[in-house]
């Protein structure tokens, strides 16, 4: 698919949905005409309810979905498509002008029960799509909104009793994608045998949020980033992941994989991948994939003293969920040591990145929601300024409230000479004001449609990355290594700022930003 035509900030959310569908049909992988079906497996679970159904509704209100799309869920559930209106309706945040369009999207909904195990169900799916589409030829995309215990029997379903014979056929694959490295390479090996690499679409949500698909352009396409993108000028490179909550009635879930597994493996060696990477030769999904897989294996592995692993425990000034403790959870094992914070540094043993820390950290339970990349610069050489100036930074604020800003020192204001900490700041909601960004569902879903493979994870790539965690996640169970508690609503264990602090990340704790367009 080729690159977006440059949306100018001052066009409103319908004008810039116009030049997507604009860009959308010059997309030679893509054709409007084509007759679509859209399969939910596991139409009746959470995922599909909050996020699958709600993304495609959006899809259809922007116009992005072809003409001819029918969407089936299919669910062990014995439900009506009435029923799985009512549940899914509360997630669409559907204003009074669109009310009257919904009755046209659910008449495009279907619903078929069967078993995920049980091949005659996929056959009875078969017929109905088939039906739907009057016999003729017809792309499917298959979503697997299931648990992975089932991903085995599904994908071996989908390939002897769901296939379109003429049209193309893709599957798309939600995390986990196995638990180490020899339970990844099982279900790889298992989808390698049913579907081309070209077919499969394992779907990393992080990576259809703007500004991580914004490191790309921010890197190569900015001329004064390129000479200082490495060991020489970088100091360290810190990516953060912060949650304001706990597992809240999810931990009989979590308390399975732990944080490392459900956000650090995936998300942020994603983020990491998209800092690190060198220039690919194109935009082409593969060679952009290739170079984030040169750049995973350059990682070793990680070793036991550059992590620290932290539990929340409870605020006794806290009130709800605050005052209980992970342990507290009644889904959650008694006298669990799943970890729900970490702090990992790892090193690139490149020539861009030789010596650098890399430091991921993320935790629920924490002071504030934030997800972010921060690189820190080296101390300026030759200081005349009697130590006063602090390290610049620059930051790329995933979420909350999208942003890029340079940290940086500046003459304060008067009758002074001294240097004092501002930025340079791009925050979107000021810049952009008319523009609502997408859904990272929204964009990767009509990824999936164009054929568009960039923004999702190749096996290879998956393979490096559990390589790195895999021996780490493995002592720190069969060593039962203990958790430090930290507070519910704090920042975390003060052990990382120390590990922080040991590989050369400096806090300064003077800076203080100060929002130039609130009134």
């Amino acid at each position: 698919m080729s690159a977006p035509a440059q949306v100018p900030a001052s066009l409103t959310h319908l004008e810039v949905m116009n030049i997507f569908r604009h860009d959308l049909l010059q997309n030679k992988q893509f054709s409007q005409t084509d007759t679509h079906v859209f399969i939910v497996l596991g139409a009746s679970g959470d995922l599909a309810k909050k996020k699958i159904y709600p993304t495609l509704w959006w899809l259809y209100l922007d116009g992005l979905l072809p003409a001819d799309t029918h969407l089936v869920g299919f669910a062990r559930s014995h439900l009506t498509m009435a029923n799985v209106r009512k549940q899914v309706l509360p997630f669409m945040k559907v204003t009074e002008e669109e009310a009257s369009k919904l009755d046209d999207f659910f008449g495009r909904n279907t619903y078929v029960q069967g078993k995920y195990t049980d091949l005659a169900s996929f056959q009875a799916l078969d017929r109905h799509i088939t039906a739907l589409c009057k016999g003729h030829k017809a792309n499917r995309l298959f979503y697997l909104a299931l648990p992975p215990s089932v991903y085995e029997d599904v994908t071996l379903n989908i390939k002897q009793g769901c296939m379109d014979q003429f049209g193309w056929n893709r599957v798309i694959v939600e995390k986990p994608f196995g638990k180490d490295l020899a339970s990844s390479d099982k279900l790889s090996n298992h989808l390698s045998t049913l579907f081309r690499e070209d077919q499969i679409y394992r779907i990393d949500h992080y990576l259809g949020k703007e500004m991580v698909q914004n490191l790309m352009v921010l890197r190569f396409a900015n001329r004064i980033f390129g000479p200082v993108w490495n060991r020489d000028n970088i100091a360290s490179v810190v990516l953060t992941f912060k949650e304001p909550f706990g597992t809240e009635g999810r931990g009989g879930y979590f308390d399975e994989f732990g944080i490392i597994r459900d956000v650090m493996q995936n998300h942020m060696m994603q983020m990491l991948c998209l800092v690190a990477m060198e220039k690919p030769a194109s935009t082409s999904p593969n060679d952009v994939r290739d170079e984030k897989v040169k750049v995973l294996k350059n990682i070793p592995e990680i070793r036991l003293g550059d992590v620290v692993v932290g539990q929340y425990a409870g605020n006794p000034a806290g009130q709800g969920e605050a005052k209980k403790g992970y342990c507290d959870d009644p889904t959650v094992p008694k006298g669990s040591v799943t970890a729900t914070y970490a702090a990992v540094v790892l090193y690139i043993q490149n020539e861009r990145w030789d010596g650098v820390p890399f430091v991921m950290r993320c935790g629920k339970a924490l002071n504030e929601r934030k997800a972010e990349v921060r690189l820190q610069f080296r101390d300026v050489p030759g200081d005349i300024f009697q130590q006063q100036c602090k390290r610049n930074e620059l930051v790329i604020r995933v979420q909350p409230n999208e942003a890029i800003y340079t940290k940086m020192m500046t003459k304060k204001p008067g009758m002074f000479f001294n240097p004092e900490e501002s930025e340079l700041d791009l925050t979107y909601g000021s810049r952009y004001k008319d523009v609502k960004l997408p859904d990272a569902y929204e964009r990767l879903i009509l990824d999936v449609f164009c054929g568009n493979q960039m923004h999702f994870v190749r096996s290879d790539e998956l393979r490096e990355a559990w390589r790195i965690f895999t021996p780490l996640l493995h002592k720190l169970e069969t060593s039962k290594v203990r958790p430090v508690p930290y507070v519910y609503g704090s920042r975390g264990p003060p052990e990382a700022d120390e590990l922080m602090k040991k590989v050369g990340f400096r806090y300064e704790g003077t800076y203080k930003w100060v929002n130039p367009n609130k009134l």
